[in-house]
């Protein structure tokens, strides 16, 4: 009886084994499946993403020409000049006004008391064409005063006073070339005052141009009614 069981035992595990080897091929089986599935997928994606590129860059095939995006570089080039401020040219110093000596010089005085520049009377000598200016006043404290003294003014970087006021006295030179015809010109002396442990101390700084050119461009929207080329106001 027992030799007839010992068989039948064994032909039921060797049954067992190989039926679970078969269902182990059949898992293996189905995890290759979807790594494949799961690759394919990804190719797929892949070109979807690439082609989503090339439908961005635009419809343009002319050559030389990208598309028609220029915010990353990739369309026709990137715009380097949009959104820049454009430095107008600077103004002839002498200027030549098409104006006689008489009228313009009215109109240097009208604009000098528009802008708070007070007339020298020692100074100047206006049957002459000469126009000189108290010294005026255009910064004070100690946040702003450096700045703005380097806005007017040659300051040397090495220069590390503590600069808590500003001012600057203008001279303007009128000389009439003919009946018609006028030059004027005008001369600014920048001060800068420092304040220490020994007191206030006022200390010239050469002028870089820019309160001479101020005053220029106003006196020529003034007498012509326009501002010169370049100092249009900019459309918004």
């Amino acid at each position: 009886m027992l030799a007839c069981v010992l068989p039948v035992r064994g032909f039921l595990l060797h049954r067992g084994k190989k039926k679970g080897f078969d269902v182990m091929r059949n898992l293996c089986a189905l995890v290759l499946l979807l790594l494949a599935f799961g690759v394919a997928a990804a190719q797929e994606k892949g070109v979807d993403q690439q082609n989503d590129r090339i439908r961005d860059s635009g419809n343009n095939r002319q050559p030389a020409v990208n598309g028609g995006k220029v915010d990353n570089g990739v369309g026709r080039g990137m715009d380097f000049g949009k959104g820049k401020t454009q430095v107008p040219p600077p103004v002839d110093n002498p200027y030549r006004f098409k104006v006689p000596n008489d009228v313009l010089t009215k109109a240097v005085l009208e604009l000098m008391r528009d802008r708070k520049l007070i007339l020298d009377d020692a100074g100047s000598k206006p049957e002459n064409g000469l126009l000189v200016s108290q010294p005026y006043t255009f910064t004070k404290g100690s946040v702003v005063t450096a700045s703005e003294l380097t806005r007017l003014a040659l300051v040397p970087t090495s220069d590390q006073r503590s600069w808590t006021r500003g001012r600057y006295t203008l001279i303007v030179e009128i000389q009439p070339i003919d009946s018609s015809n006028t030059n004027v010109s005008g001369n600014a002396r920048v001060e800068g005052r420092s304040d220490n442990v020994l007191g206030a101390e006022w200390i010239s700084r050469r002028s870089n141009g820019t309160a001479e050119q101020e005053f220029l461009v106003a006196l020529i929207e003034k007498v012509t009614g326009a501002p010169p080329p370049g100092y249009e106001p900019s459309e918004q």
